[in-house]
């Protein structure tokens, strides 16, 4: 008896998804101009995670790939890796915190810091 092929994900169900892991390394590292190395890199100090295929193979996801752009950014201005992943974990960490005092002051009927409305 002849099993029936396992489904397939839906692929396209994901295009507009941010976090899906869709780019091997090869592609991530052509994408945002830099080396597989440098994604290595990017992992090892803990600024991104990428997920691991069945195979075991890194995947990043486009929310990655923005992360590592402006990481190598920052190194190509000449600031060192680790300084340029802190910066980038600060300039995050603030984004959240003013989305969360925008949503405070929403919340409270305050004007927003943006609009003032």
């Amino acid at each position: 008896m002849r099993m029936a092929p396992e489904p397939r994900p839906n692929a396209a169900g994901h295009l507009d998804d941010d976090d899906y892991p869709a780019y091997t390394m090869g592609r991530a590292a052509e994408l945002i101009g830099s080396t597989p190395a440098f994604l290595r890199s990017l992992g090892e100090a803990r600024l991104i995670t990428p997920l691991r295929s069945g195979g075991g193979h890194r995947r990043y996801s486009r929310y990655q790939l923005r992360i590592a752009a402006r990481a190598r950014e920052l190194v190509d201005q000449g600031t060192p890796i680790d300084a340029a992943c802190r910066i980038i974990i600060l300039e995050d960490q603030l984004e959240e915190a003013l989305r969360l005092n925008d949503e405070l002051r929403r919340h409270e009927g305050r004007p927003d810091r943006h609009t003032g409305s």
